[in-house]
């Protein structure tokens, strides 16, 4: 388990997080997405479920260099920036 705020996080739980956080991120910008944007978006959850922070940085360098209007979606969505910053930031 890993410790999350005091909180602590098994697998499951993660996954479930990541899950749970991106479908509805992608729910809201399915019209919009093409395939670039929507394989950078899956990159990003696959280094998010990894908990690969370096993978995550490097990702979300490209997606705001790539797609600037999917980098904003991600950091105004609630649920996706506070996981993708405590994963980048700390590792969580």
């Amino acid at each position: 388990m890993r410790s999350v705020w005091g909180y602590h996080m098994n697998e499951m739980e993660h996954e479930s997080r990541v899950r749970d956080a991106f479908d509805a991120l992608h729910q809201k910008i399915e019209p919009r997405l093409d395939d670039a944007s929507r394989g950078s978006l899956e990159s990003l959850r696959g280094a998010a479920a990894d908990r690969d922070a370096d993978r995550l940085r490097d990702q979300l360098t490209s997606v705001q260099e790539k797609h600037g209007w999917l980098y904003r979606e991600l950091a105004e969505h609630p649920e996706v920036s506070t996981l993708l910053n405590e994963l980048a930031l700390w590792g969580f």
